[in-house]
């Protein structure tokens, strides 16, 4: 497991692919820092002041004090008073982004974003010409630090799970490589925590049963694993052993379009008229950037106690206008049946269920 070329094996191997994860480091913070050299070497913490805000990122020197993303604002001030707390902007950071992507576009068109600052590339065969994957990572960071000042990492590997686990392995601003010969030895000593999917709970589950290592997962097999975790104890059983046949997907199609508000003060339902409205202006206005239609409409509830509700409609005419969508939106307001005195801290609207270009039923002509 070093940062060598991968070896020529991956050329006649057919099932393995040359794929490189790249992940920014410290996105919004280092964007912040680089753009105000006053905020350099300094703990940067990318969130709005206020009771209910949360980090939307932390710079590196904020992260040793134990400030870390979606953590709430206020507990990341208590871990480091001398933080400086600069509101997100968001336009800034996603033509950031853009830019970042137009290095990617150099080397591969089959780029899958993850978000603004993380995508796999497959670069099996890259249009620079170069090698190896390894190679094509190099050029990369070292064109976002010349081109954009700022850094990020790699992971290379022959498939989209051990990239992932690569680009983590070095940050920040380091480069990994898992060559194909070596996935048994890396993944094996590895906690189970750092497979996708594998959260606090069920790695607390595991756990329990004695399994806190990639090896000894592999030990459990698969009728154990498919016992105790249904269809995905055969992801685990595959991932645990190094496979992952999921390939590289660009341009993924949207799958829901939503806008959330958390309040400053809890308030009751009837009150949230004003919200949802402009929440569904803004959900209307970024779904007219989509050629496909959305179907169903949703409304999120969060209490004040954190529970969540959901509440949803699939008329049988889609929404056409942000009226439409404000009123399906407030009549499923009015599907929640709780006490008039209980009190909620956000709310979310949001569209799903996009198909074709036409509603069912719509003429292709006036």
């Amino acid at each position: 497991m070093t940062t060598d070329d991968f070896e020529s094996t991956i050329a006649v191997t057919p099932m393995l692919r040359k794929i490189v994860h790249i992940d920014m480091d410290a996105f919004y913070a280092s964007v912040e820092q680089r753009d105000d050299p006053s905020l350099r070497g300094r703990p940067v913490v990318v969130a709005w002041r206020g009771k209910r805000s949360v980090v939307c990122a932390a710079s590196y020197e904020a992260r040793r004090f134990g400030v870390r993303s979606a953590m709430a604002a206020v507990h990341a001030e208590r871990l480091c008073p001398d933080a400086i707390f600069i509101p997100p902007d968001f336009s800034r950071y996603k033509a950031v982004s853009q830019a970042v992507r137009e290095i990617f576009r150099r080397y591969t068109d089959l780029i899958e974003p993850l978000s603004l600052d993380e995508a796999y590339l497959d670069v099996t065969q890259n249009k620079a010409g170069l090698s190896t994957a390894t190679q094509v990572a190099k050029a990369i960071r070292q064109q976002v630090r010349d081109e954009l000042h700022l850094t990020a990492s790699a992971g290379v590997a022959p498939n989209k799970f051990l990239a992932k686990i690569a680009s983590d392995w070095r940050k920040p601003d380091g480069l990994f490589v898992i060559q194909p010969q070596d996935i048994e030895s890396f993944l094996l000593p590895l906690s189970v925590g750092k497979i996708p999917g594998v959260g606090k709970v069920m790695e607390n589950r595991l756990q329990q049963i004695g399994i806190e290592t990639v090896g000894e997962l592999r030990n459990l097999g698969q009728p154990n694993l498919q016992q105790l975790f249904g269809r995905y104890g055969m992801r685990l059983y595959e991932l645990a052993r190094g496979i992952d046949h999921s390939r590289v997907v660009p341009d993924r199609p949207t799958k829901s379009i939503s806008a959330e508000d958390t309040f400053e003060v809890d308030i009751p339902l009837q009150a949230m008229e004003e919200v949802i409205r402009r929440l569904a202006e803004k959900v209307w206005k970024a779904s007219r950037r989509e050629e496909r239609i959305a179907r169903t409409v949703v409304l999120k509830l969060k209490t004040a106690e954190f529970n969540i509700l959901t509440r949803s409609h699939t008329p049988a005419i889609p929404p056409s206008s942000v009226e439409d969508l404000t009123s399906i939106a407030l009549s499923l307001r009015d599907r929640i049946d709780l006490s008039p005195d209980q009190r909620f801290r956000l709310a979310g609207v949001g569209l799903s269920n996009f198909q074709g270009t036409e509603p069912p039923g719509s003429p292709l002509f006036d």
